[in-house]
């Protein structure tokens, strides 16, 4: 899994693992995340990308979202987290990036990180390493909260020189961790999840392949590649119900229509509190307004709170936050 803090790092990284432009040029975030399957250094190998750490344009519930996606694509849970960022221009947000990964996925994800740093240049020597290891206090710094393991790549993805180097380090850190790929209770939420949908669709879909079957043995009767062609339709049905399951199951609906609940009782709530301000017929009006508002924008309270300001008269506006501090926090809890 390739994970990025802000800005294109991750994307140039995953065209780099496969020589080819998987992501053009200029991208610099995506919205959904994404699988794609290549080889690096002669070693076939999936890629998962999702929306960046640090994305500010999209809400709290569908960057969880797409986290959870980015999961399913991966199960049974990902060998490597290579995190990636840009050798020379490492932001404060950077440093940071170790505790949002572990809150997301999972304290012990750790030692199956390494830090992937893009460089621009001819090429990538020794002594560039060592300047990082030595010299670069700010980077050796970051690449200390990862155990010490790092990698420099070119963000040009056309220079092949250091497929074999990069594959071997994520090989001998998960050779050291036993060969064992890193798993968490939400990792096999989602496993379970998506073994769930592979087996509704394949039990939908069991008529029709037993028919293009009977057709099969039908015109390929004589044929000795029989056999072979009825394998090579399987594999193709099972591997598109695979992905269908991976982008689309019932874990991935269940937080979808939880983010809008929420956010729809967020919305009511603000909305309803800022139309109290002008009597009970605002708190209603204002109630359907946020309801809505805080709905749309799936779950984010702070969207909610701007749109609803925009509607509250500029006296009553002064007053906001004093009012919801008072109302909301005045009440002794039970």
């Amino acid at each position: 899994m390739v994970v990025g803090s802000s800005g294109p790092s991750q994307f140039q990284l995953t065209n780099a693992i496969f020589g080819r432009e998987e992501f053009p040029k200029d991208v610099t975030s995506i919205s959904c995340s994404s699988k794609k399957i290549g080889e690096l250094a002669g070693r076939r190998i999936a890629v998962i990308n999702g929306p960046n750490i640090y994305d500010k344009d999209i809400s709290a519930v569908k960057r969880e979202n797409e986290l959870r996606r980015s999961k399913c694509l991966c199960i049974p849970g990902p060998h490597a987290f290579l995190v990636a960022f840009d050798m020379e221009n490492i932001s404060p947000n950077d440093m940071k990036t170790v505790k949002l990964i572990k809150k997301r996925f999972g304290r012990n994800c750790l030692k199956h990180c390494m830090v992937l740093l893009a460089h621009e240049g001819p090429h990538v020597s020794a002594a560039l390493e060592e300047r990082v290891k030595k010299t670069k206090w700010h980077l050796r710094e970051l690449v200390e909260k990862y155990e010490g393991r790092f990698h420099i790549f070119n963000k040009n993805w056309r220079d092949r020189s250091r497929d074999r180097e990069l594959l071997q380090k994520i090989e001998w850190m998960i050779a050291s961790l036993g060969g064992a790929y890193f798993s968490s209770r939400t990792f096999q939420r989602a496993e379970e999840s998506v073994k769930k949908e592979e087996k509704r669709l394949k039990k939908k879909r069991n008529t029709e392949m037993e028919r293009t079957w009977t057709e099969m043995e039908k015109r390929y009767m004589a044929d000795d590649d029989l056999h072979c062609r009825r394998n090579d339709y399987t594999n193709s049905v099972s591997a598109e119900i695979r992905a269908r399951a991976e982008m689309d199951n019932g874990w991935l609906r269940k937080s979808l229509i939880r983010g809008l609940a929420t956010g729809l009782i967020v919305g009511a709530f603000m909305g309803a509190l800022v139309g109290s301000i002008e009597g009970p017929g605002g708190m209603v009006l204002y109630g359907v307004i946020g309801g809505a508002v805080g709905g749309s924008a799936g779950g984010t309270a702070q969207v909610a709170i701007k749109r609803i300001e925009n509607r509250v008269a500029p006296t009553a506006r002064l007053n906001f936050n004093s009012i919801f501090i008072n109302r909301f926090f005045a009440a002794p809890r039970n």
